[in-house]
Order: structure tokens, then C-alpha cells, then sequence
């Protein structure tokens, strides 16, 4: 019993002295892939300006065409809280995968260099993303309920007008960059 005892306690000591690894936050996860999402917690007060120039900009030229979009691609519904915690660096890689495709094909035309920043920032962001999302998902597991929903809405997004999709993409970007991202950058702690 004593033996037991002193093992029990020898664990949990090296465990706290980080001599054996214990559970650690999604955000931190020193592995050899790289994933270390939690710089992305909070971003920098430029680039989240850099964003909103860009945005901006797609509302002031927005404003001079007549447009109507229906249904929308990212509902106010969408929360990733919703989702397990190894499901949402899944769907945040595919809601910001859609997005630099959308808004690289807008720098090629209609918003030129206002977008260079941006996309610099979310295309670092989307590499280190991608790195927690080749770790996941523990064997066996497959996108299902919500999250093969959202998948299949974003694979089905492309098929919409340019201009809804484009529309949508700039629309929901401080909500990728402030909600979807933190809580994601979070782990477990986003609840």
C-alpha cells in the first residue's frame, strides 16, 4: 500500500516538474509538428488594423452596387464552442482556407495592395493551423454532425455568385480573426 502510495505521489510530482509530459492546452502544444497556436490568442492592434482598412474599402465599394445574398455562408449561428475541441482547428483551417482563396482572388483584381497585409497575416496563420490540424483528429474519427455540415457548406461555398462570395468572406473576417480564432488558439480553455 505505502509502495503504491509513493509511486502515485512520485508521478504526480514529475508530472508538475514537467519530467514526465502531462495534458497541456491545444494553444500549447509543443509538438514536432509545430503546433503552437496561442500566439494567435490576441492579435496585434496593426494587423487587426491592416483588416479593417481592407474591409473598409470592400464596404465602400460595395455600397455602390445593388447586392443581395441569401442564404448566408457563415450564419450567426456558427460558433465553434459548439464543436469538440479537436473538431474546430478542422473547421477553422477550412473557413480560413476558403477565405484566402476568396480574398487572393480579390487582391488579383479589386482591392489590390490594401489586401497584402492581411493576407500575409492569415497566410502564416493558416501554415501554423495546418500543423494542429495534421496532428488531429485521434484515429477512427470522422467529421460528422455539425462539423460535416459546416465542411460541406464551405466545399459548396465556390459555387455561389463571386460577389456574395466575396461579400460573405469580408463579412465574417473579425468574427474569424477575434471569435473563431481565439477559441480555437484556446484549446480547452474556449468554452
Amino acid at each position: 500500500m505505502a509502495v503504491g502510495c509513493l509511486l502515485v505521489l512520485m508521478i504526480m510530482v514529475l508530472t508538475r516538474a514537467g519530467a514526465v509530459p502531462g495534458p497541456k492546452p491545444l494553444g500549447v502544444l509543443p509538438d514536432e509538428r509545430g503546433c503552437h497556436l496561442a500566439q494567435f490568442q490576441f492579435l496585434s492592434p496593426q494587423e487587426l488594423q491592416a483588416f479593417r482598412r481592407a474591409k473598409d474599402t470592400f464596404e465602400e465599394s460595395l455600397s455602390l452596387k445593388a447586392w443581395s445574398c441569401r442564404p448566408r455562408l457563415f450564419p450567426r449561428t456558427w460558433d465553434l464552442q459548439q464543436l469538440p475541441v479537436w473538431e474546430r482547428p478542422v473547421a477553422l483551417e477550412a473557413e480560413l482556407a476558403l477565405t484566402l482563396k476568396v480574398l487572393e482572388t480579390m487582391a488579383d483584381s479589386s482591392l489590390g495592395g490594401i489586401l497584402d497585409q492581411p493576407l500575409h497575416t492569415l497566410r502564416h496563420i493558416h501554415s501554423e493551423l495546418q500543423a494542429c490540424v495534421e496532428a488531429q483528429p485521434p484515429a477512427g474519427l470522422r467529421p460528422r454532425g455539425r462539423l460535416q455540415h459546416w465542411l460541406h457548406r464551405l466545399h459548396e461555398a465556390p459555387k455561389k455568385s463571386l460577389r456574395c462570395l466575396e461579400a460573405s468572406v469580408m463579412f465574417n473576417l473579425f468574427r474569424l480573426l477575434t471569435r473563431d480564432l481565439k477559441c480555437v488558439a484556446s484549446g480547452d480553455l474556449c468554452v
